[in-house]
C-alpha cells in the first residue's frame, strides 16, 4: 500500500473571511471528520503544516503586494493601506482582507510546501493538502478568494530546488488562471485545466485556445466544458487528453487541484455532475503517477462551496484513492456504501440541507439534463480542438 502525507490542523480554520462568504474551510474539519469515522485515517498520517518563508513567497508573490498583505492583516490596518486594499484585490470584492490574513494565507503556502518536501525526500509517496489548491491568485493581486497562491509556490519550489518537471493537474470548475499565468512560458511546467467555460463562469479564461508563449507553447492545456456538463462527458473530456497529455510531458511530479464545486449541488457553477467524478478523477492520476513519476504526487484542495452534501465526501475519495482504500474498488459495485452513521449524527444540527446518506449519489433518480447529446458533442469538439498541440510537449531533451 502507498504511503501518503494529510496536511492538516485546526489552525488552517483561521483562512476565515465574514461569515455571509461562500469559502468557508469549516470544510476542512468536516472532511477530515469524516475519514477519521470511516477508519480511513490514521494519526500516524496527519501532518502540521508550517508557515511559509518571506524568500518562498517571493518565489511568485511581488515584495509590495506581501507588504500589502502584512499590512492589511493588522487589526485594525493602517489607514494608508486601507486606501490601497482593492489595488491589491483585497477591498470589498471577492477576495476581503481579515485580521491575521498574512499568518492564515503563509500557513496554507507552508503546509503546501510541506507536502511536496515529503514527497520530493522520499518520505512519503504522495501528499495531500486540502488547505491549499488557492489557484487564482496572482503574482502581485488577491483574487477569487486566493490571498497567496500555494500551488504556484510549490511548483516554484520544485523547478528552482529539485530542478522537476511539473504537470500541474487542475479540476476545478473554475479555470486555474493564476497557476497558468505563472508558468505560461515554462516549457518544464504543463499545466492542464478542466473548467466550466469562461464564457458564463469566472474568471473568464482557460479557452482551449490558451497554449502557452515562447517556449512554453503547447504546455498549457485548457478544457472548457459547457454548462450542464454531466458526468459521462467530464470524465471523457478530463481522461482522454488527460492521459495524452502525460505520455507527452512525462513529468517528474503531478500536482494536482481539487476544487469539488463541478458538482450539480454547488452554488456557484452550471455544471451537473455527481460523485462518481470524484472518484474516478484521482484514481486516473494517482495510476499515472505511479506509470509515469516514480508514484510522486502532490494533491490540494481547492473550490467547493456546498461544505455539508459534497465537499467532506468528494475530498475523503481523493484520500482513499490516494491511499488505495479498499472502499474505492467496493464503490464500483456498491454505490449505495453508506456513511459512517457517527459523522452525520454529529453535523446534520448544523447544516441547512438533509447530509447525504451514501457516498456516492443516486444518480438514477437524477433528471437527465436538457440537450445532453449536443452539449457531450460541443464538449468532444472543443476536447479536440485543445489537443492539436500535444506532440509540442516532449521534453527538449532526452530522458
Amino acid at each position: 500500500m502507498d504511503q501518503a502525507a494529510f496536511i492538516y490542523h485546526p489552525d488552517e480554520l483561521k483562512y476565515r473571511f465574514p461569515d455571509d462568504h461562500p469559502f468557508n474551510q469549516q470544510r476542512l474539519a468536516l472532511t477530515a471528520d469524516l475519514l477519521r469515522s470511516a477508519g480511513a485515517l490514521a494519526d500516524a498520517d496527519v501532518f502540521a503544516p508550517r508557515m511559509a518563508t518571506a524568500d518562498e513567497l517571493a518565489l511568485v508573490h511581488t515584495d509590495e503586494f506581501v507588504r500589502a498583505v502584512r499590512a492589511l492583516s493588522d487589526v485594525p490596518p493602517p489607514p494608508e493601506w486601507l486606501r490601497e486594499a482593492d489595488r491589491f484585490g483585497l477591498g470589498d470584492g471577492d477576495t476581503p482582507f481579515f485580521p491575521h490574513m498574512h499568518e492564515a494565507a503563509s500557513n496554507a503556502v507552508g503546509g503546501t510546501l510541506r507536502a511536496a518536501e515529503l514527497v520530493m525526500s522520499g518520505a512519503r509517496d504522495h501528499a495531500l493538502h486540502l488547505g491549499g489548491g488557492l489557484h487564482h491568485a496572482f503574482p502581485n493581486k488577491a483574487a477569487g478568494f486566493c490571498v497567496y497562491n500555494d500551488a504556484s509556490v510549490a511548483i516554484a519550489h520544485l523547478r528552482k530546488h529539485h530542478q522537476a518537471r511539473v504537470l500541474y493537474v487542475d479540476t476545478d470548475v473554475h479555470h486555474g488562471d493564476g497557476v497558468e499565468f505563472a508558468f505560461y512560458s515554462d516549457p518544464d511546467v504543463c499545466t492542464f485545466s478542466i473548467h466550466e467555460t469562461g464564457k458564463f463562469l469566472y474568471p473568464g479564461t482557460g479557452m482551449a485556445a490558451e497554449r502557452g508563449n515562447d517556449l512554453g507553447f503547447g504546455a498549457t492545456v485548457n478544457i472548457p466544458v459547457e454548462p450542464y456538463t454531466e458526468d459521462e462527458s467530464w470524465l471523457e473530456c478530463f481522461e482522454t487528453p488527460l492521459r495524452r497529455t502525460i505520455a507527452g510531458f512525462r513529468p517528474d511530479i503531478i500536482v494536482s487541484q481539487h476544487g469539488c464545486d463541478a458538482h450539480a449541488f454547488d452554488p456557484l457553477a452550471h455544471i451537473h455532475c455527481s460523485m462518481a467524478i470524484y472518484r474516478r478523477m484521482p484514481q486516473v492520476i494517482h495510476e499515472l503517477a505511479h506509470a509515469y513519476c516514480g508514484g510522486r504526487w502532490l494533491a490540494l484542495g481547492g473550490g467547493g462551496y456546498d461544505i455539508w452534501r459534497v465537499v467532506p465526501r468528494a475530498w475523503s475519495l481523493v484520500w482513499m484513492a490516494m491511499t488505495d482504500h479498499p472502499l474505492i474498488a467496493a464503490l464500483g459495485e456498491r454505490p449505495d456504501l453508506p456513511l459512517p452513521e457517527g459523522w452525520a449524527d454529529r453535523w446534520q444540527p448544523h447544516s441547512p440541507d438533509p447530509l447525504p446518506a451514501a457516498w456516492l449519489d443516486p444518480v438514477q433518480d437524477w433528471e437527465p439534463m436538457p440537450r445532453r447529446s449536443q452539449i457531450a458533442e460541443k464538449n468532444r469538439q472543443v476536447m479536440e480542438h485543445a489537443m492539436l498541440y500535444l506532440p509540442n510537449l516532449q521534453r527538449s531533451q532526452p530522458d
